[in-house]
């Protein structure tokens, strides 16, 4: 298998990039592998707004993961403050989930913020109700904080809500990289 080549997201690959998170996430496509929301939450998961202020803003990245120059996956890094940083819109096609992709995903984010930004710790968010993704990450060093936040219910540009207890956990890892060169992106 050839390696993943990772890149910044800019303005023209934000159609492809809603299209690859709504896949992985939402709608038939998406039961293709194992981290649909389908019957939690309906709709999108992501929309051109959103996602062009993310690429545009500063301290904020969208990583491209690609593969003999196909698009396989991404990921959103933004610092928060001087020694933090927030991971998002993670995302893998179906199709190639379960296959390590992710975790290299996931790997090259850390390298970056704190290679980049010389940021210490990683947070997420995630749906308290997907358990299998919850282990997914703790598999891979983070920490359920045992913090909570509201669901955004009624912005129709994070979906359509099928559940009324939807929260999002809060999770966090201790990045542990020592004397990084920085490599660009």
């Amino acid at each position: 298998m050839r390696p993943l080549t990772f890149r910044r997201a800019d303005l023209d690959a934000a159609p492809a990039l809603i299209e690859l998170v709504t896949s992985a996430y939402r709608g038939e496509a998406s039961r293709q592998g194992w981290t649909t929301e389908a019957n939690l939450i309906s709709g999108q998961r992501i929309d051109l707004e959103l996602l062009s202020t993310d690429i545009r803003r500063p301290d904020s990245v969208v990583l491209l993961a690609e593969r003999a120059g196909i698009l396989v996956g991404c990921a959103h890094v933004a610092r928060t403050d001087a020694t933090h940083a927030y991971f998002g819109m993670f995302a893998v096609r179906p199709l190639g989930q379960a296959r390590g992709d992710g975790t290299r995903i996931l790997a090259e984010a850390e390298r970056f913020v704190a290679a980049e930004w010389a940021t210490t710790v990683m947070t997420m968010t995630v749906l308290d109700a997907r358990s299998e993704l919850l282990a997914f990450y703790e598999r891979r060093g983070y920490r359920r904080t045992g913090l909570y936040k509201p669901f955004p219910y009624g912005d129709v540009r994070f979906g359509l809500p099928q559940r009324d207890d939807l929260r999002l956990e809060v999770l966090d890892k201790v990045l542990e990289f020592h004397n990084m060169d920085k490599q660009p992106v």
